[in-house]
């Protein structure tokens, strides 16, 4: 063996050799008629650029789950993909666009600018896809999957089709995230709440007193709500009207007592904007209030807003509280008020709610499930989405780790809304309906005969995404994968998804196969950098996986990684764990060499049986290391099984270092003989063994180089696990 260990020049020669094996594809496994299936679904990296240090994490965290169970003997799958992530796709396209060629989608067709888009993407995904090999992930290629390819189409089409056809999915009003900037909707997920220091007014409205930060969209405020049970008001009577200077002139107000007003936040009485807030939106749909548009799509006040129409709020705002000042209608002014403010995470403009014409998924609506493989849920029964998310779970069909998650899945769920799956956008799957005067026709395939139009709406990213454990599977053809690997073992993405991805797998696969989409939920944290702070570009202190994987080799970062990772916990980046861990990897090295050199013999080295090394251990400190080895395996194989990787590799490091290492080797290498150069030789291997799924590399090379009669047989990553 070499002096030293140079990954650069093992990394890609052995990943090269794992993808010639073809034991990435379950069919190709020793076995694979007979043995019991595992899978997994990557969960799928965004398009929109290259892959960071949470998802060298994430995929790292999967790729030992998965070459764990490769080694017992599993037929196992683990399917690769990545997402069109519309919004932000599109969002970054249009960006470079303008900034290279002075351009924007107007200038394009529709078909044109979605095919420019699509070819930036997929060549965002080659890129992933490289990053992806050199992380050393034991995917099965041959079933790359694209939320925006051929065969997921074909998946969302029926999917949308067969939820229309039950009434599941309806167009309506109601008030729905608006980006004025993208000009789309947005989904829950896409928003980033920044806190930031604002105004916040009192105003004297009639005898009361509200308060806000946003006077611009109080033009149409003519109800004035309080809670039934406030003593301060029990005077003023539900529906009572009066007239009040506001600030056009006097109105007329009406009083509305709704339970939703919290008596504590300051004078317990509001007024209500129902067109540009979702709370004020459901109080005048429950009171059947009237409700009136007061900003444009673009931000722009409209002609309620008299000698302030045509105006942009922000630009709006001082002029309006400068005339209500001038009325004697502010009573005061806070200045230190701090508040979390509403933004686009891709584009970064404040949100501003709407009422919009969309689609919408019902959580709600009883339906029939014909055919139901949910324990607590018979065929026949009646349900609605909302119950199935929560049965699956209850029952225990579903589990989710860590447990603790489950009391805030409940919490999402029992304030569920319904879904809007509709956005303003030219890149993504384009909603399957078409229009012909007064007709409606949804289906997979278009309409025959001429006039139809196609709705110009495309569905939110996590309604394909959301069909993925089963898409990918090949559904909804009946195929022999979906048979076979569905429901899919485990899903293992970061808890910060747990409700706009994981939930919505559920969802799908309850109502489309009646069926739960995998069995345990896996969550884990979020990288931050040594700090705690999250890794973003404002901050300047992101890092690129590839960086530390040139420096210190994939084993090295993998291992840190995992090391301090308690499960749903977030993770401190630190570059210095990893050049610890380098030095792991050169120690590991090193014990390889001093084995080939100090062997004895070669006919019995290959014994990984620990009962038949206890036999031939007659030195005191052999029994030891054979029942030391034996223990470890016994808590390695526990704590992967149980998904706590941080404590099997400390496990593993402590054995390696300071039981093998440092005592063991030290003892021997005066003392050796055929018996413990076999003990030697064996836990070694056994060791290597339990180390593959953390540092797949190093433990291929020195498993070739040490064991070349065994690796000749099959490599590191098909043998089988050792047990205590």
């Amino acid at each position: 063996m070499d002096k030293t260990y140079d990954h650069k020049k093992v990394e890609e020669n052995i990943y090269k050799k794992w993808e010639e094996s073809g034991y990435f594809n379950p069919d190709n496994l020793p076995n694979a008629k007979e043995a019991e299936s595992f899978s997994i679904v990557l969960p799928p990296p965004n398009v929109t650029g290259a892959l960071h240090m949470g998802h060298a994490f994430e995929d790292t965290l999967q790729d030992i789950v998965i070459r764990f169970q490769r080694m017992k003997g599993k037929k196992t799958l683990w399917v690769p993909g990545t997402d069109h992530a519309a919004i932000a796709t599109q969002s970054k396209f249009e960006k470079d666009l303008q900034a290279k060629e002075k351009k924007s989608r107007h200038d394009f067709s529709r078909q044109e600018f979605f095919e420019m888009i699509q070819e930036f993407a997929l060549s965002n995904q080659s890129t992933i896809l490289g990053q992806l090999h050199k992380l050393g992930l034991s995917l099965d290629w041959s079933r790359l999957a694209f939320t925006l390819d051929k065969k997921r189409e074909k998946a969302v089409r029926t999917a949308f089709t067969r939820m229309y056809d039950a009434g599941l999915i309806y167009r309506g009003d109601r008030i729905v995230n608006w980006d004025p900037k993208s000009q789309t909707t947005v989904a829950d997920d896409e928003i980033e709440y920044v806190e930031q220091k604002d105004p916040f007014y009192y105003f004297q409205y009639g005898p009361f007193v509200i308060g806000t930060v946003r006077p611009e969209t109080k033009f149409g405020d003519k109800y004035v709500v309080m809670h039934p049970d406030d003593k301060r008001y029990e005077k003023y009577k539900h529906g009572e009207q009066m007239e009040v200077e506001w600030i056009n002139g006097k109105i007329t107000a009406t009083v509305i007592k709704d339970h939703v007003v919290d008596m504590e936040k300051g004078s317990g009485v509001m007024t209500i904007t129902p067109a540009h807030s979702e709370v004020d939106f459901e109080i005048a749909k429950r009171h059947g209030l009237d409700i009136e548009q007061v900003i444009d799509d673009r931000g722009i006040l409209l002609s309620i807003a008299g000698e302030f129409a045509g105006q942009h709020i922000k630009k709006a705002r001082p002029m309006i509280v400068e005339k209500l000042q001038k009325k004697g209608l502010v009573v005061k002014i806070d200045n230190e008020y701090v508040h979390s403010v509403a933004t686009s995470y891709r584009g970064g403009a404040v949100i501003e709610p709407q009422i919009k014409r969309q689609w919408f998924v019902d959580v709600n609506k009883e339906f029939t499930l014909e055919h139901s493989k949910i324990p607590t849920i018979k065929s026949g029964s009646k349900v609605t989405l909302k119950k199935i998310m929560t049965e699956v779970v209850t029952s225990g069909a579903i589990k989710i780790f860590p447990y603790r998650f489950e009391k805030i899945y409940f919490h999402w769920i029992d304030n569920l809304r319904d879904w809007c799956i509709s956005r303003q956008i030219i890149y993504g799957h384009q909603v399957p309906v078409w229009y012909k005067g007064n007709e409606t026709y949804c289906g997979v395939e278009a309409p025959e005969g001429e006039g139809w139009v196609q709705d110009t709406d495309t569905l939110d990213t996590w309604y394909s995404s959301g069909l993925w454990t089963f898409s990918t599977l090949g559904w909804p053809d009946q195929t022999i994968d979906l048979k076979t690997f569905h429901p899919t073992s485990v899903i293992m993405p970061g808890y910060e998804i747990l409700f706009f991805w994981v939930a919505r797998m559920i969802l799908m696969s309850g109502f489309l196969l009646g069926d739960i989409p995998f069995e345990k939920v896996f969550l884990h944290g979020i990288v931050r950098d040594k700090l705690g702070r999250k890794f973003s570009k404002s901050l300047n202190n992101g890092v690129d996986p590839l960086e530390m994987i040139e420096k210190y080799g994939t084993d090295a970062l993998r291992f840190s990684l995992v090391f301090g990772a308690a499960a749903g916990n977030d993770v401190m980046f630190d570059e210095q764990r990893i050049q610890g861990m380098k030095h792991f990897v050169n120690k590991l090295w090193n014990i390889a060499r001093f084995i080939e050199m100090k062997r004895i013999g070669s006919g019995e080295l290959n014994k990984t049986n620990l009962k038949d090394l206890e036999k031939i251990a007659q030195h005191e400190k052999d029994r030891q290391l054979v029942q030391q080895t034996s223990d470890m395996v016994s808590f390695v194989t526990k704590a992967i099984d149980g998904y706590m990787f941080n404590a099997a590799s400390q496990e593993i490091y402590e054995f390696v270092w300071h039981v093998f290492a440092d005592k063991y080797i030290e003892d021997v290498k005066n003392r050796i003989d055929g018996n413990s150069s076999i003990i030697l030789d064996s836990c070694f291997l056994i060791t290597l063994k339990l180390l593959h799924p953390f540092m797949p590399f190093v433990t291929e090379e020195i498993f070739q180089r040490l064991y070349p009669d065994l690796a000749k047989e099959k490599p590191l990553i098909i043998q089988s696990w050792p047990e205590a």
